[in-house]
């Protein structure tokens, strides 16, 4: 009786798959159709978000209403489709530096708003009611922070409810008694699938409801669809996923609405080589979301077995933006093998609507359980201090007229500029400019410090590494070099 089981359960499966599998190519081959072009970097504002909002006010296939208003008066808005008696409810950016979802969201309302897939639309709101508020903490995207303006975490809310923000998230889930939620953010781009070198690109967490992390109907179904979309992100971003630990947290909103009776399922946004701005990443949670979502109007996600979902690798947090393994370190007349791991760490410009990197040595040693984004073997390099260059450069358009790769290759890595423009907060060159009078510190390879220095193969210098990007001075490939440092 049980193979016979297994063998209906499997083609079953198959079936499901093949069914969901054209859906899903077709979303992702067609996706520029769709794609909010207004939305197109991380830092987004409400006033972003207003005009589009009002648009889909004026149009009949869906209804608008205003559930709340952050604590600085923002309007927060329900967006709703569909007639089906399943209510699932989306909310994003409850954190105000995590707006990929929030993206993906205005690309999904285009897609139901156009022509297209009317088959699987149909089916969709026939089945299901959806429910979106985007955007839940507008004053922390204003900044781009991540907590709200009374400097609370919304997602450690969920109990006292002191946030408007909060009290609006669980006044519509209540009002909705929604059946599903998804309850979208962003991670670091710094986690990887466990044991790999591969960044966790998304990853998923069914939060549990109590200390003994329980499985019931609610929690199991969000469990099923999980590995639904885990199987269709493995197609674009193969073993990229990740799970989350698990543990309650009796303060989360994820949590709680599990708790309340909700299918709860967290999405995390993490990195994805050469994605800066998350555009591949909003791209793939389009696709898995209204995957999901036809998964959810079609129920087929109930034939998943529940034990696939302990099989997606746990998040874990081992990846840098470059690592240098193996390098050799003269430091006191001796020399050492070092590991490097470096993060560009970004710091936003006043008005939070562009960022400059100031990089940092996170961590040096065996860093052979680490990963990286960008990696060099550097056995048989030597780590050499950059120097300054000797003549004083009048002007950044004079600068910009040097060879600069001539300079990184003859060992500079500093250059004194004797008119630095006071609205420049960063060097557009691959090469530190200094002030007339700064003294550059003693050259120290040091966790904490701004990862700048030449490697040297004999005596011949073959990269530089400035402001923790590694360019090799042998190669013409275009590097993904952003900027180098200004000090004054």
């Amino acid at each position: 009786m049980r193979i016979q089981f297994t063998a209906l359960f499997l083609v079953a499966s198959l079936f499901c798959s093949a069914q969901q599998k054209d859906l899903t190519t077709m979303l992702y081959d067609t996706y520029e159709t769709y794609k909010e072009t207004t939305l197109n970097k991380r830092r987004i504002k409400h006033f972003d978000l207003y005009p589009l909002i009002e648009k889909y006010r004026e149009n009949d296939k869906f209804k608008v209403s205003r559930v709340g208003s952050s604590i600085e008066g923002r309007p927060l808005s329900l967006i709703s489709i569909g007639e089906g008696e399943t209510n699932v409810f989306l909310w994003s950016q409850m954190h105000g530096d995590e707006p990929t979802a929030t993206q993906a969201i205005f690309d999904i309302f285009n897609l139901f708003n156009s022509p297209d897939f009317e088959t699987e639309k149909q089916e969709i709101l026939a089945n299901c009611t959806l429910h979106f508020l985007p955007m839940l903490n507008p004053d922390g995207a204003e900044v781009f922070r991540r907590r709200n303006r009374l400097g609370i975490d919304i997602n450690r809310d969920a109990l006292r409810l002191q946030s408007p923000e909060g009290q609006t998230l669980k006044r519509v889930r209540d009002s909705l008694d929604a059946d599903f939620g998804f309850n979208l953010h962003d991670q670091s781009t710094y986690y990887n699938a466990e044991r790999t070198g591969k960044p966790a690109t998304i990853s998923y967490l069914a939060p549990a409801y109590n200390y003994e992390k329980d499985i019931n109907e609610k929690r199991g179904n969000a469990m099923k669809v999980i590995v639904f979309m885990n199987n269709i992100i493995q197609k674009y971003a193969q073993g990229q996923v990740g799970r989350y630990n698990d543990d309650f947290e009796p303060r989360a909103f994820g949590d709680n609405i599990q708790k309340w009776g909700t299918s709860t399922i967290l999405i995390e946004s993490g990195g994805y080589l050469g994605d800066v701005e998350k555009q591949e990443i909003r791209k793939l949670n389009y696709v898995s979301i209204l995957s999901a979502i036809y998964s959810i109007a079609t129920e087929n996600y109930k034939e998943i077995a529940l034990e696939e979902y302990e099989k997606i690798p746990e998040n874990d947090r081992k990846l840098f933006d470059l690592k240098i393994e193996n390098a050799t370190y003269p430091l006191l007349g001796k020399d050492y093998i070092l590991d490097i791991g470096m993060n560009r760490l970004e710091v936003d410009k006043e008005e939070h609507n562009d960022f400059w990197h100031s990089s940092r040595i996170l961590d040096q040693g065996d860093l052979s359980t680490y990963y990286g984004y960008e990696t060099l073997d550097a056995t048989g390099y030597t780590i050499t201090p950059g120097k300054v260059y000797p003549d004083l450069v009048s002007s950044f358009s004079a600068l910009a007229a040097m060879d600069i790769k001539f300079l990184l290759k003859s060992g500079y890595t500093y250059v004194r500029v004797v008119n630095i423009p006071k609205e420049n907060l960063s060097s557009p060159f691959p090469i530190h400019v200094i002030g007339k009078k700064y003294e550059v510190p003693e050259f120290l390879v040091e966790v904490g410090l701004n990862p700048t220095f030449i490697l040297k193969k004999g005596d011949n210098i073959t990269h530089a590494v400035i402001n923790g990007f590694l360019i090799d001075l042998n190669s013409d490939k275009k590097t993904n070099f952003k900027n180098a440092m200004i000090y004054r």
